[in-house]
Order: C-alpha cells, then sequence, then structure tokens
C-alpha cells in the first residue's frame, strides 16, 4: 500500500494503545491512516495481539510506513542514562540486542512495512577505539535487514548532524538512512534541525513530526511541546524538507501526557501541518 507524498501520519506509540482496534477507533477520530507501527517493546508498546499483531495491522487496513524498535533496558531518565543504555551503544548488550533487532525485522517484514527504525545508540567519534565495533555491528544490522529489502532508519538526536553524516559516509550501506526528528535535536540540545536536513538531506528516509524547546540546564532534557509552539520552526522545517527532495509521510510522535492530552496534541499537529501544506 502505497503513502503519498507528505501524508499527515501519527505513530502509534504517541496514542497509548495497546490494540489494534483501539488504534483504528482513535486514528479514525483523527482523520489520518498513515502510521509507524511499534514493534512491541517496553518503552514503545505492548500489543494485546501478540504474535497475531502483523495479521491484524494488516487487515486493519493500515498504510504502515515504517516500524520502530525500541530495545529492553533502554532507560530515558536523563541524557546520560541513555547514552549508558540506548541502541547498540554499550558491547555488553549487542550481542542480545542484536537477536531482538532479527525478531524486529521478522515482524516488520510481516506487517509489510518498508523501512525499521530505532535509536542506535550515541555514535562514537571519529578517534574513539570502540567506534569500529560500532559500525561493524550496524553494518551487520543492515545486511540481516537487506536480506529483507527492509530500509533502516537512524533516529537522530544524540549527535551532531555532522557526526551522523561521517557515520552513513564511514558506514557505505545503502539501506541505513536516517529518520530524521527535529524534536530531538533540541531535546539533546545537538544543533540546528533544519541546517541538519541540508547536511543529512539524501538519506533522510522518514520523519517525525515533533517540537521543542532546548535545555536550559546542561545535562537536562530539553522539553517537549505541541507542534508549531516550540523551537523546531515547522514552516522552515517542511520547506527545507522539500529543497533537499523529501517526498514521504509527515508522521506526527507525541511522547507527554495522557492519552487523551496526546490524542489531542495529535489533532492540534495534523492541522498545523495542513495549513503549512495548504500556504
Amino acid at each position: 500500500m502505497s503513502v503519498e507524498p507528505y501524508a499527515i501520519g501519527v505513530c502509534s506509540w504517541s496514542l497509548q494503545v495497546t490494540s489494534i482496534p483501539e488504534l483504528r477507533q482513535l486514528l479514525n477520530r483523527l482523520g489520518v491512516n498513515v502510521i509507524q507501527l511499534a514493534c512491541g517493546d517496553p518503552h514503545h508498546a505492548s500489543w494485546a495481539e501478540g504474535d497475531a499483531l502483523p495479521t491484524a495491522a494488516r487487515e486493519a487496513g493500515f498504510q504502515i510506513s515504517a516500524t520502530m524498535l525500541g530495545f529492553p533496558g533502554e532507560d530515558y531518565t536523563t541524557p546520560l542514562t541513555i547514552r549508558h543504555t540506548g541502541g547498540f551503544g554499550n558491547p555488553a548488550t549487542r550481542t542480545e540486542r542484536m537477536e531482538r533487532f532479527k525478531w524486529a525485522v521478522q515482524r516488520t517484514h510481516e506487517v509489510g512495512a518498508p523501512l525499521l527504525m530505532f535509536h542506535g545508540g550515541f555514535l562514537p567519534e571519529p578517534n574513539d577505539p570502540d567506534r569500529k565495533p560500532f559500525l561493524d555491528t550496524l553494518g551487520q544490522a543492515s545486511s540481516i535487514a537487506k536480506e529483507y529489502d527492509l530500509r533502516l532508519g537512524l533516529e537522530t538526536g544524540q549527535e551532531t548532524a555532522e557526526l551522523l553524516r561521517l557515520t552513513l559516509d564511514d558506514l557505505k550501506c545503502d539501506n541505513v538512512g536516517v529518520n530524521f526528528d527535529p524534536a530531538n535535536m533540541l531535546l539533546y540540545d545537538m544543533g540546528d534541525p533544519i541546517q541538519a536536513i541540508e547536511i543529512l538531506g539524501p538519506d533522510i528516509t522518514s520523519v517525525h513530526c515533533k517540537d521543542a524547546n532546548r535545555p536550559t540546564t546542561p545535562g537536562e532534557w530539553g522539553t517537549e511541546v505541541p507542534l508549531g509552539e516550540g523551537q523546531v520552526n515547522m514552516r522552515a522545517f517542511l520547506e527545507a524538507l522539500k529543497r533537499v527532495g523529501y517526498a514521504g509521510p509527515l508522521v506526527i510522535e507525541r511522547e507527554v501526557g495522557n492519552q487523551e492530552e496526546r490524542l489531542r496534541d495529535c489533532a492540534h499537529g495534523i492541522r498545523v501541518l495542513r495549513e503549512i501544506l495548504a500556504g
């Protein structure tokens, strides 16, 4: 099922749903059908359907642009805790997390999505002795995904656009790109998201439409806010995406508030994006 250019969607985990029927109901209320679907992990979702999720999701008729994987043990309490626990960053957890990654690749294939997204972990700098083992791990992930003709999207945020650009160039894996989240760059205080689009443009495979303000205290999180109310500048964000040739869906992510508050904020975000696109 193809997705029209700049079709507006929502991340399933933003709606805090626990079943496909509940997701169907809330998407109907929002008036959208494009989703990024949580594979099923402690951070993003626990599905009542269990192993029957792929069949239930396909039968529900969603336009699934991508899936999302989080790893057990990832701790987002502070930027420092996720630095030590995120993605493939810790060598001690890479073997077990690669098994989880293989499971997510299979699930992505079964739901019929073309793309699997995840936080790769904090990227080692060029002079870091762990850089080669880390890149080898990402290369292994790329090879596993390629067996199923899947692309991978490394989510932005933990590193500068320049370091991510260098890493993609060093990795040389044609099925590994970027899931671009402008708010994450602000939350982690990692540069200007609009400038980052120019640097990463050819490799942006998907986006999260999310807004935030930078942290006021070093080492702490910035603040996520409703779309259009933060420092991203959503109009400039969409214009920059168009300049670099991105024509994929615009998928809203909201990770603050209870379910009704998130639903309200997603509806607000849909209105903001539609107004900009009409403009």
